[in-house]
């Protein structure tokens, strides 16, 4: 079995920032440990720390057993499938699998300047090397096992999928591939960034199973509050800077919270009444030194203790709570915000007929790849005689027949679950908001600082786009839909890479919101503020339910 050990790291930011000081857990062997905390806390960080990508500026990580990572991001370039297969590989048989396919390229490359040649019965050699090592160092295995999780992922064996783009999986294809790959591996380590992003119900509960049913030692780094419950033995919170680590459930993390403010806080009062008794004690001494020479010796002793009291510090101050607050205000509209008539969306579902009107909340659930997220791209492009732009950007044209219109005064405002905004790539959020575009008006800086504020984006004002966390980019994307005075919310799985706190704003939100919601999503706690539920069919039928269904393939 293995274990993971962070002793007393710190991390600080080119910018002198402090990201987290003198970090200190344990994960035991066969532990399974949630690592939770707000967005831009640096749990992404502490992840490629203990993954050995970065070095911690102080302390030390130690870990025991093999390590598999599994990284947050999705794999969007030209890579293949064995790349991604190799990326999750033992560190010793990733570098013979890079050794193996630059010798066979390098073969290819000598015969074709001469099949016979010197050169190439050099690399033919070094090929046969290659090959050979990657056998005696469980090549053969692994390839075993790629094929296995191919056929049971993707269907097909592994001859077939390896050279397949990755790009062009789902991402919950992607995600289960990666997954299924890790827990069948030999690794007895595993360290994973937001492994539930991109999957649907089922497939998160299956992930939960899987994680509690393995025998590795696993990290993972989740804001979905079901997965957390189901899985979590303990849960490590970074916040303000520092870890602490709740022994029980997420069932029982909120108690355990508010109670550790509350101690925080009855020993900063104590605290804060010795420190006055002190220093009263001290000027009651100076007042008596002053005419009783007597009195100078307690006084000195006085002032010695009062100084060793202050030399050691208060106690550490409860970490301030988040406060975001996500004003959506919508705006009203006609009584019917959506009408679909014989909508069949090309190669993906049947006809359908749907109203949807002003105030509903609806949640659109189904499987991967039934056609949520076209349905609703093609409403955000204004339904079929819209074209966009949506919110500064284009969007592609969704193949379809029958109709979809929108009501009068309806403005749809689109989240989309990638966060693909290249028009704000380079761009600081605070030029973002003080340019503006056709779809809003821009901001002076003072209130495009308050808007900032709002959403606990203050402090990342000056950094772009992209180098902002999911969560950060989530919250910003949800604060330009508030600018751009959207009546028609539609929302692709905007919980995806929220925080607890910024996924509970987003819920007081859009209570508040007066408009009308359409969010595909597969946050089974998320969907408890939603009173209809359209399903998309593995069969490409298109239904509405009574109660959120799940358990469709």
């Amino acid at each position: 079995m293995g274990y993971i050990d962070v002793a007393a790291v710190s991390r600080t930011l080119p910018d002198g920032r402090v990201l987290f000081s003198e970090v200190s857990f344990r994960v035991g062997e066969g532990a399974k440990v949630a690592l939770i905390g707000a967005n831009g806390t640096g749990k992404t960080t502490l992840v490629r720390m203990i993954a050995g990508d970065i070095a911690p500026d102080d302390g030390a990580i130690t870990r025991g057993g093999g390590l598999g990572v599994m990284r947050q991001l999705l794999v969007h370039d030209d890579r293949l499938l064995s790349d991604l297969a190799l990326s999750l590989a033992p560190p010793r048989l990733r570098e013979l699998g890079e050794r193996l396919a630059r010798t066979e390229a390098a073969v290819s490359a000598a015969e074709k300047r001469g099949k016979y040649s010197a050169a190439a019965e050099k690399a033919q050699v070094a090929y046969a090397d290659a090959l050979t090592a990657w056998g005696d160092a469980g090549g053969y295995d692994f390839e075993v096992l790629c094929d296995t999780v191919s056929i049971l992922i993707l269907g097909k064996p592994w001859d077939e999928t390896r050279e397949r783009v990755v790009r062009t999986l789902s991402g919950g294809e992607q995600k289960r591939f990666a997954l299924e790959l890790l827990l069948r591996g030999p690794e007895e380590v595993l360290l994973l960034d937001e492994p539930d992003n991109f999957l649907d119900v089922p497939a998160k509960r299956w992930l939960e199973e899987r994680i509690n049913e393995s025998e590795k030692t696993i990290l993972y780094v989740s804001h979905d509050r079901e997965l957390l419950a189901n899985t979590a033995q303990r849960i490590v919170t970074l916040e303000s800077g520092d870890v602490w680590v709740h022994g029980g459930g997420f069932a029982t993390w909120h108690e355990a919270r508010v109670a550790r403010h509350e101690r925080f806080e009855e020993l900063r009062r104590r605290w804060d009444e010795e420190h006055q008794k002190l220093k009263d004690l001290v000027v009651m001494y100076r007042q008596k030194a002053a005419y009783n020479s007597d009195m100078a010796s307690r006084l000195r002793a006085a002032e010695t203790r009062l100084a060793k009291f202050v030399a050691i510090g208060p106690p550490p101050t409860p970490p301030r709570d988040q406060d975001i607050k996500m004003s959506l205000s919508g705006g009203r509209t006609g009584k019917r915000a959506v009408m679909c008539e014989q909508l069949e969306l090309e190669n993906l579902t049947f006809p359908f007929d749907l109203e949807v009107w002003y105030g509903d909340r609806v949640a659109v659930l189904g499987a991967n790849g039934t056609g949520k997220s076209h349905f609703l791209r093609l409403l955000a492009r204004g339904g079929s005689e819209g074209g966009g732009p949506v919110d500064g950007r284009r969007l592609e044209p969704v193949l379809h027949n029958g109709s979809a219109r929108l009501g009068a005064r309806v403005m749809p405002g689109h989240f989309s679950q990638t966060h693909d905004r290249p028009e704000l790539m380079g761009k600081t959020l605070r030029e973002i908001l003080w340019r503006g575009d056709e779809h809003r008006r821009s901001l002076e800086r003072s209130s495009a600082m308050n808007k900032l504020s709002r959403y606990e984006l203050a402090p990342s004002s000056e950094q772009v786009w992209e180098s902002l966390s999911g969560g950060q980019q989530a919250r910003f994307l949800v604060l330009l839909l508030e600018l751009s005075g959207a009546t028609l919310l539609l929302l692709d799985e905007p919980t995806d890479n929220l925080d607890l706190a910024s996924a509970e704003a987003l819920e007081e939100g859009l209570s508040g919101f007066e408009g009308t919601v359409i969010a595909v999503t597969h946050d089974r706690w998320f969907t408890r503020g939603f009173d209809r539920f359209v399903l998309f069919g593995a069969d490409g039928e298109v239904t509405e339910t009574d109660e959120p269904v799940w358990d469709v393939r």
